[in-house]
């Protein structure tokens, strides 16, 4: 009798079996570990609550340089600590600066000249002459302050927007600052019907150029596209929240005052001590602002 060959003999032992990757926390499946940056290891609700006073106050700045200290502060956390594409640092540093500079331009040219101060040597400046109109230096810096709050606004709040999404916005709130999980989960179930009615258009589009429905062009067309868009996304979407009343039904949600949570949003000491640093630094260029007198427009 020959020997058995290797594919008639059997293994007897334990199969070994290799354990998978288990990931306790989905906030570190789309964060990984080496590539991390600081800002998206706080919580949520630290980096609002930091920047909000300083973007309250900037609405009644009219100088130029607290806009512009916000605006470097904002940057350098983003550059430092978020993880941004090389468009993206290209982006802020560059295309930031370049929008400011069109956007006073564009709100300097509404400028209402009994704003500005006809003594100052920017009024007498003239930039652009057009018949009787004069687009002067003073009414170009004027635009130009409100550009600078508009963009220090936007950079601020790009601190918390960039490096934090909207499930975890809602998480934290549930959590730390206790809103009810029936509102927050709410909120967070119209947050993923956002992306889905995008899908679901796109599968609309597709759906009637297979089928060549009103290939007309034209402005008239593209409203009457839209209109017969709107009863499938309406079907769908009643079709979707029908499904997941059900899911959410089945599961009792709703049925007990509190609900365990899957993914913990913890605030942390390093949480406190970023909001408590934030605030010291944006009080300090304030303080230094109203002592040196640059906190309002020298041309107003």
């Amino acid at each position: 009798m020959s020997a058995p060959t290797t594919h008639d003999t059997a293994h007897t032992g334990p199969v070994p079996t290799t354990p998978a990757p288990a990931h306790p926390d989905p906030f570190a499946e789309q964060h990984p570990a080496r590539g991390i940056r600081f800002l998206y290891a706080l919580n949520p609700l630290a980096k609002l609550a930091a920047p909000l006073p300083f973007m309250v106050a900037l609405v009644f700045t009219r100088g130029f340089a607290v806009p512009i200290a916000f605006i470097v502060l904002a940057m350098a956390l983003l550059l430092v600590g978020a993880r941004l594409t090389p468009k993206g640092v290209l982006a802020l540093v560059l295309g930031t600066p370049a929008a400011v500079l069109a956007l006073g331009v564009t709100f300097g040219v509404w400028v209402d000249p009994s704003r500005i101060d006809a003594t100052s040597a920017a009024a007498s400046v003239v930039l652009v002459h057009v018949g009787e109109w004069q687009f002067t230096l003073a009414a170009y810096l004027v635009g130009l302050a409100t550009s600078l709050r508009l963009a220090a606004l936007l950079m601020l709040s790009l601190v918390a927007g960039l490096t934090s999404t909207g499930p975890e916005f809602v998480r934290a709130m549930v959590q730390n600052l206790r809103v009810p999980y029936r509102v927050g989960y709410t909120a967070l179930a119209a947050l993923r019907f956002v992306p889905r009615f995008g899908h679901e258009l796109e599968v609309i589009r597709a759906a009637h150029r297979v089928r060549g429905t009103d290939t007309r062009r034209g402005p008239v067309a593209a409203v009457r596209r839209g209109l017969g868009y709107s009863i499938p996304l309406l079907a769908s979407a009643i079709r979707h929240a029908e499904r997941v009343a059900l899911a959410m039904d089945a599961r009792a949600f709703g049925a007990h005052d509190t609900r365990t949570e899957r993914t913990l949003s913890r605030w942390r000491s390093r949480d406190t001590v970023f909001v408590v640093m934030f605030w010291a630094v944006g009080a300090a260029v304030y303080l230094v602002a109203l002592q040196v007198g640059v906190a309002s427009s020298p041309v107003e």
